[in-house]
């Protein structure tokens, strides 16, 4: 721990809960759009209500965290205060009290049992600190600036909550876990609460763990000594009994059925789980007003609800709209109005308050909804709070209904410009773009190029991003769209106010730029962005730069290590692409991450193509990746990484020597992919985290490749070494050869290692 730990919060919870209170939600304690019968509907997921009464909405229905590795996580103690009174014990928490109805003693003895059987789950290996110094204060920062406190109560200089209605408090944190654990799970929660209620905030290892050190203050827990089996036995009987089952399913090959309970049609709205004293049902601590809520919900039925209706629940139940607008609902509350920063704070509020989501669908192309919601596409990089990633299962249709539901009237069509007039067209959006005409470059970036002031929104991601409906409307009256934007308007009333560029023609003028953005990378700069190309040196630490290239696509990584080796990676689709010995990366401008980049010196190509694919046996033909060019600039098939499970995650920075790891999934595996470097060799180890037994295909090589061994393949450029008896190699119908290697992974964690060497 670093020697600034702060105080631990176990010592300074004063203003701290230490009685039972409603269930929280934080998205219904704002501004919320919700009636009593959506309130209701919400309820009902959020508590499971489903999993033990047929009949109602299980549609949304919250996945109840996974347990099959909770005594590598979680300690004794905490579990047996948590189940006794998990009201108490976590204020808010939508777990109910299954033994509210026995006696203290009896209750503590059956917490204490059911705590027993849980430390005897470890499917998987103890939580480990990542290598280097885990700073508490580095959490702090994190904790107030990344976007946490939409949830979560800020803190005050002595770590205590700044209490606040509605959010959910993290009062029980200190004592819960074991060490390491906390971090672990802050750095991938998805695989341990899938449902998204608490989001992946992509923060890197090194982050996750400070964070936690600055939640939990000091953590001196250790793991409780083994519990004797036949108390084991008990605590797994009572777990069954007490209809655990319904909700969590720790042994997940056991598959046990919920005990039977009453269907809707047979409920008493007044007695069971909505009165007052429960008694032997299961007690949830609910309010007056929530019991009101879920009676007048049930038995509404999902066709009868309106799609709009049904974005404003998503919203409130992920609390989407803690940060974000839409219509007259929801947004950053003056309380926490000081906790978003950015940057770039010349930009105004648009800089650090994320955007309204006002019919988002009308603005947004469906492909790139699903790049933000699904993948963490990111252009505001200047806004210090993070876009979290909810995952699948916690998004369901959003992205839908929003296509569904919002339009924007009248509908705009900015077809390409006929080709004898495309010169002129594109010349006049050179001109109006640059320091001549509108001086768009003055407060935007530009194809990945700083601008010469501020720092906003890169314009070259405008086609990428936007329906052009929107686009020609927000150019027109930006104010309408955002209201309080620095964004001047140019086109007032519909009327141009450059009338020396294009006739002054308002539709020209819109069309040609739209046209210019289509372009991509082969668009001119315009007059005024400057940038010349600079080069990028690895000295004694590996060096990392994220850009578009040839080598390596649209969200390209180039590593360079100390040496001389060099690789690139597709973070897009996953593979690594390209190898290199020598220089590193030429790149054209300056700034880490902000453009295109190509090798300095000769490299090796590899196939772009999404590497990692699961099944029993491979494809019959590998889905190769879609191809987009200057004659056909839309992405034909946005979503092919996606539609093959690939999905990144991010990646994470060695301390000492600052080799990346990156994070992405194949289905449902989580894949960690560390490349490390020789004098011409790669050596590149998978660490895999598969939550059930399964096998993995990867294409590890395309070309004229020849089998020198079972274990060693090569091209007339490169030698690869692959796991004992793991490969096939089959023909190409285009020509050439593929690599294959059959990677079965057993439930948990396991490695593999490919070895790569130049051979010129």
């Amino acid at each position: 721990m670093h020697p600034r730990t702060l105080p631990s919060l176990a010592l300074l919870l004063s203003g701290g809960f230490c009685f039972a209170a409603p269930p929280v939600v934080p998205g219904l304690h704002g501004k919320h759009p919700l009636d009593e019968t959506q309130t209701g509907r919400l309820l009902i997921g959020e508590l499971r209500c489903a999993a033990c009464h047929e009949g109602m909405d299980a549609s949304n229905m919250k996945e109840a965290p996974d347990l099959s590795n909770a005594g590598a996580r979680l300690t004794r103690e905490y579990m047996e205060k948590f189940i006794a009174d998990p009201a108490a014990t976590h204020h808010g928490t939508t777990m109910p009290n299954v033994l509210a109805a026995e006696t203290p003693e009896k209750r503590a003895a059956i917490a204490g049992d059911i705590a027993a059987y849980l430390t005897s789950l470890k499917d998987g290996p103890a939580p480990a600190f990542p290598e280097g110094e885990i700073d508490p204060y580095d959490g702090k920062e994190l904790f107030h600036s990344a976007g946490c406190v939409a949830c979560h109560s800020p803190r005050d200089e002595a770590t205590r909550e700044v209490l606040k209605n509605g959010v959910v408090s993290l009062s029980h944190l200190p004592g819960k876990h074991l060490p390491a654990a906390l971090g672990e799970f802050l750095h991938a929660p998805l695989a341990i609460r899938p449902s998204g209620r608490m989001p992946d905030m992509k923060l890197s290892k090194m982050e996750a763990h400070s964070l936690a050190a600055y939640l939990e203050g000091e953590n001196k827990t250790k793991p409780a000594p083994p519990a004797e089996a036949a108390r084991i036995d008990a605590g797994r009987k009572a777990f069954q009994a007490h209809n655990c089952t319904a909700c969590h399913q720790p042994e997940k090959d056991a598959n046990t059925p919920p005990l039977a309970a009453k269907p809707l049609a047979k409920l008493d709205l007044t007695g069971g789980c909505l009165s007052e004293k429960p008694g032997k049902a299961p007690d949830f601590q609910l309010s007056a007003a929530q019991r009101d809520a879920i009676r007048e919900n049930l038995g509404i039925k999902r066709d009868e609800i309106a799609a709009n209706d049904r974005i404003n629940i998503h919203l409130t139940r992920l609390n989407c709209i803690a940060c974000h607008v839409r219509d007259d609902f929801g947004g950053v509350s003056p309380k926490l109005d000081d906790f978003f920063h950015s940057t770039e704070e010349s930009l105004g509020n648009d800089s650090r308050i994320p955007p309204p989501l006002t019919l988002t669908g009308a603005k947004l192309r469906p492909e790139w909804m699903r790049k933000v919601l699904y993948d963490g596409a990111v252009v505001r990089p200047y806004m210090k709070t993070r876009m979290p990633q909810y995952g699948e299962k916690g998004l369901s249709d959003l992205a839908d209904l929003f296509a569904e539901t919002d339009k924007l009237e009248p509908l705009v069509e900015l077809a390409p410009p006929e080709r004898e007039s495309q010169p002129q067209m594109r010349d006049g959006a050179h001109d109006l773009l640059g320091d001549q005409g509108l001086n768009c470059i003055a407060c935007h970036n530009y194809n990945g190029k700083e601008s010469p002031g501020m720092k906003g929104i890169d314009l070259m991601t405008t086609y990428e991003r936007l329906q052009p409906t929107w686009f020609y409307q927000y150019m027109i009256a930006p104010a309408k769209f955002r209201p309080g934007i620095i964004m001047p308007s140019y086109w007032p009333q519909g009327k141009a106010v450059r009338t020396d560029i294009l006739d002054g023609d308002t539709d020209r003028q819109l069309r040609a730029l739209w046209d210019n953005f289509s372009l991509g990378r082969s668009a001119r700069d315009p007059s005024g962005l400057r940038s010349e190309p600079s080069k990028l040196v690895v000295a004694d630490k590996t060096v990392t730069y994220r850009g578009r290239s040839g080598v390596a696509g649209y969200r390209g990584i180039a590593v360079g290590h100390p040496g001389g080796m060099n690789f690139a990676f597709n973070a897009e689709y996953g593979s690594l692409t390209a190898i290199w010995k020598g220089e590193y990366v030429r790149v054209n401008w300056q700034g880490q991450g902000a453009g295109d980049f190509a090798p300095l010196s000769p490299h090796i190509q590899l196939s772009q193509d999404v590497a990692f694919l699961n099944g029993a046996e491979p494809p019959s033909v590998w889905p190769a990746h879609p191809v987009v060019t200057k004659e056909a600039p839309v992405n034909p098939d946005p979503l092919y990484p996606r539609n093959h499970g690939y999905a990144f995650l991010g990646y994470s920075l060695d301390t000492k020597t600052s080799i990346p790891t990156f994070r992405y999934r194949c289905g449902e595996t989580l894949i960690e992919d560390t490349t490390k470097a020789a004098e011409k060799s790669l050596e590149r180890t998978f660490t895999f985290t598969a939550p059930a037994a399964e096998t993995l295909w990867l294409r590890a090589l395309t070309g004229d490749i020849k089998a020198v061994s079972e274990t060693v393949f090569q091209t007339a450029d490169l030698r690869i070494t692959v796991p004992l008896k793991s490969a096939t190699l089959r023909p190409i119908a285009s020509g050439g050869m593929e690599l294959l290697l059959k990677i079965t992974l057993p439930k948990g964690k396991s490695n593999a290692a490919l070895g790569y060497e130049l051979l010129r």
